[in-house]
Parts: structure tokens; C-alpha cells; sequence
């Protein structure tokens, strides 16, 4: 898929998007195709050259294992879920295990790892105990012409949003906005007052009754903020969006 030399963003329902870099390179983040919103089979993904997968919960580990078994990308992630990685996935080497603050150069592109405030486990039948995969996290993206994409992954606000601002300026983010498991639209919008972006596309909403905030709120909420200005990419999953 090229991208003309523009970047696309594509949604597939809950947090999984497809970002395609003015270079053509194609990233997947938190790759649930499976996920009850998404209009794509996980078996139909056959293009990834970078994967981001934010932390060890199922709905955003997703179908990434076997999408990457057939594409062969560059894998960074946090420390813990590498190690467990590395014990099921056909192509350890190419794992990159990386931790907070820690910035890798792949595919042209620079990945730096933030915080996210959210949990990480899951529950592993063979042992009957949890199964430790390390701590949530987000990713900054910069992207060949400069411009910097923010995946939040799964969280909650938390102050340190300003630092993401401060120290990599993301001109665009992707905030989760559902609620329940998430922040909500009203922690949404000072999410973005935090990070200082002028666009934001909503992730995790909707693809349960229980993820229940949507775009509309968050307008509502950036309005009484005085952040009526932000954009607001209110997409269906499949659809995209172009920069």
C-alpha cells in the first residue's frame, strides 16, 4: 500500500489502526481484527513493517502474533511482554525489547515509548494463575517528514501528558475515549489540553455497549474547554483518515 506521500490513518474498531507513513511504511497498532466492529479479517492483513502492541491485554495483543508470523516486522515492546513473546513467537529475533523513555530507530522511523496508566496482565489457563507481561504503555511516533503520531493505548489521563508535549510534541493523537476500562470523553478532552494537539481521532468506544462515550461527548467536552478548535476525526471502523 503506498501512501502518496501523505499519511493515512485507518480505524478498525476498538484500539486497532493501520498508519501508513509518507515513506510507505506500514504500522499496525494493538492489531485486533477480530475485534466485533472490525470490516477486515485478521487473515487478510498481509502488509506490516513495523508493530506497536501497547500492553499484554487480549484485546489488543489481538491477532498480532500471527499477522506477524506472515509479515515479519520489526517488533518493539516493552521488556516483560518480549520475554513471553519470545517463547511463542516463531521469529524472536526480531523482537526489540525497549522500556519508557527509551527511543527506537527502525524502518526510517523513530518509535519512543511513553507511559500509559492502565493495567497489563492476563490470565494464563495453563498454570491457573495471571500471567505478568509487563506495564502498559504508549508510543510516539515520528514519522519520515517529521511530523510526530501519538498512540495512548489503553489509560486513564495522568499530568504527565504535559512531558509527551514537552518533549515530543505530537501533532496528532489517538486517545481512547469509552470509558469503563478507559478514560471517558471528560478525561479525553483534558487529555488533549495536556498534549497541546489540534487533532485527535478516537479509539475504544463502541465496540461494546459498555464502552459507551463517543466523538460527540468529547466535542462537548473539548468545547468546555475552550477547545473547540480541535479536530475531532469521527470515522467508522474501515474508514480513513489522510494528513
Amino acid at each position: 500500500m503506498e501512501s502518496g506521500g501523505k499519511t493515512t490513518i485507518t480505524w478498525y474498531g476498538h484500539a486497532c489502526v493501520e498508519l501508513v507513513t509518507p515513506g510507505g511504511v506500514t504500522v499496525l497498532f494493538d492489531p485486533w481484527f477480530a475485534n466485533p466492529a472490525s470490516p477486515r479479517e485478521p487473515d487478510t492483513v498481509d502488509a506490516c513493517d513495523l508493530l506497536l502492541v501497547s500492553h499484554g491485554h487480549a484485546d489488543h495483543v489481538g491477532n498480532a502474533i500471527p499477522i506477524a508470523s506472515r509479515t515479519r516486522p520489526a517488533w518493539p515492546a516493552i521488556h516483560e511482554l518480549t520475554l513471553w513473546l519470545s517463547s511463542v513467537y516463531s521469529a524472536p529475533d526480531d523482537l526489540v525489547g525497549m522500556n519508557k523513555g527509551g527511543t527506537v530507530e527502525t524502518c526510517g522511523l523513530r518509535v519512543t515509548m511513553t507511559s500509559a496508566d492502565h493495567s497489563a496482565g492476563d490470565w494464563d489457563s495453563a498454570t491457573v494463575m495471571p500471567r505478568y507481561l509487563g506495564e502498559p504503555a504508549g508510543f510516539v511516533v515520528e514519522l519520515e517528514d517529521g511530523s510526530k503520531v501519538y498512540f495512548a493505548g489503553d489509560t486513564n489521563v495522568f499530568t504527565d501528558m504535559r512531558l509527551i508535549r514537552d518533549l515530543y510534541a505530537p501533532d496528532i493523537a489517538m486517545l481512547p475515549i469509552g470509558g469503563h476500562y478507559t478514560m471517558g470523553p471528560r478525561e479525553a478532552a483534558l487529555a488533549v489540553e495536556l498534549l497541546g494537539v489540534a487533532e485527535v481521532l478516537p479509539i475504544h468506544y463502541g465496540t461494546f455497549p459498555i464502552l459507551a462515550g463517543t466523538p460527540d461527548q468529547l466535542r462537548n467536552e473539548l468545547a468546555a474547554r475552550s477547545l473547540g478548535d480541535v479536530r475531532v476525526h469521527d470515522i467508522a471502523p474501515g474508514q480513513s483518515i489522510t494528513r
